[in-house]
């Protein structure tokens, strides 16, 4: 049908347009994000695309609702602002009837928002974590770069390298500064370096330097010279970290329903929702006002997106709390959004307004006395 038809065209253009911005919008925000994190240690350099390339996959059931949604805001105001709408209401068609083919063409992304948040958002989590902590188990002089100050695994040393051999086992104007576990403070300074293995142990031994060792309460120094100096690196690696809870299978979180995995699984459960409750807000609240032309429309767009989707972290960390149930959240967040939204799209179905239902009543009242008369 040309109604049917003509509708899923527009919203396929407006879509793909709206994909294409968010998606540059969204990929450049984590890029600056993923070079912060280079620059800071917590990223390899050499694997910032695949840190960048994990973390936008995670977000895309994100960047999809809000596609979807903005295209059918805009699609129906368009029509609205040009007419098109009270021609298809003249002639018989309802706002029901637009229910048809949205869904028709929204179903596919919401199952692909489903399949993502559920499978592919753990997934490329897994993935990320992977990458960083890989990076941050590695041995200290392999964190350390010719010119810069760089911390330790441990956090309790910063070497300094001036310069490096090719293949990074010798080193010359050398600077280390640790912390013992005592609480001692350690300076010291050599001119060269090398890497050696002394019982499949890895040591930094040290030519020609010095070395100032502070007391924990600073009420003492010493300081001493040395022609060689030996010291054991990569001995101290981090402490293990349990799985992060974005990075847990959903399989796992409904075999150990513990607060926590109750809500992340809320989270990912809520997302699914919230593209389906969005499809429905943008058909029964979008309307037409040529004076205001598209800035009203955007930007209740934008402010409910980014209301309904704070609620639903809040969520997550009410349930985790034990503030809410998880049945009880969803019922109360969603199924509250959804029985509004329906109130609302059927208000507007079958034109009813609430000033006509009182001026009604106000009318029907001296009918009814005077049939009694």
């Amino acid at each position: 049908m040309l109604f049917h038809s003509s509708i899923r065209k527009e919203l396929a253009r407006s879509f793909g347009a709206t994909l294409v911005v968010l998606f540059t919008i969204v990929l450049t925000m984590l890029l600056i994000r993923t070079l912060g994190l280079a620059s800071r240690g917590s990223v390899d350099p050499q694997e910032i695309a695949l840190v960048l390339g994990y973390t936008v996959i995670g977000r895309m059931p994100t960047i999809l609702t809000l596609a979807l949604f903005i295209a059918i805001v805009f699609t129906l105001s368009r029509m609205y602002r040009d007419s098109e709408m009270i021609i298809w209401f003249s002639s018989g068609r309802s706002l029901g009837g637009f229910l048809g083919p949205v869904m028709r063409f929204s179903w596919p992304i919401l199952l692909a928002i489903t399949l993502m948040v559920f499978f592919v958002w753990p997934w490329a989590n897994q993935q990320t974590d992977s990458l960083r902590d890989r990076f941050e188990r590695r041995g200290d002089l392999e964190r350390v770069a010719p010119g810069q100050f760089q911390e330790s695994s441990s956090g309790r040393r910063v070497f300094f390298i001036d310069k490096d051999t090719a293949d990074g086992t010798e080193g010359r104007n050398i600077f280390i500064s640790s912390t013992e576990n005592d609480g001692r403070e350690t300076v010291t300074s050599a001119r060269s370096g090398r890497i050696e293995w002394l019982d499949e142990k890895q040591f930094l031994m040290l030519n020609n330097g010095q070395r100032l060792e502070a007391a924990a309460d600073q009420s003492s120094l010493r300081v001493s010279e040395f022609e060689e100096y030996g010291t054991q690196i990569g001995s101290s690696a981090i402490s293990e970290r349990g799985e992060a809870l974005k990075a847990r299978s959903s399989l796992t979180l409904i075999r150990e329903p513990s607060r926590a995995n109750l809500g992340e699984l809320g989270w990912r459960i809520g997302m699914a929702f919230t593209a389906m409750n969005f499809v429905l807000i943008a058909v029964a609240t979008t309307t037409g006002n040529p004076r205001a032309g598209r800035g009203g429309n955007l930007f209740f767009t934008l402010f409910a997106f980014v209301f309904y989707y704070n609620l639903l972290n809040l969520g997550q960390s009410w349930v985790a709390s034990g503030l809410f149930s998880l049945a009880g959240y969803m019922f109360v967040l969603h199924g509250g959004v959804f029985a509004m939204t329906l109130l609302w799209f059927l208000k507007r179905h079958y034109n009813v307004s609430l000033r006509g239902l009182i001026s009604a009543r106000r009318t029907s009242r001296p009918v009814a006395q005077g049939a009694r008369a």
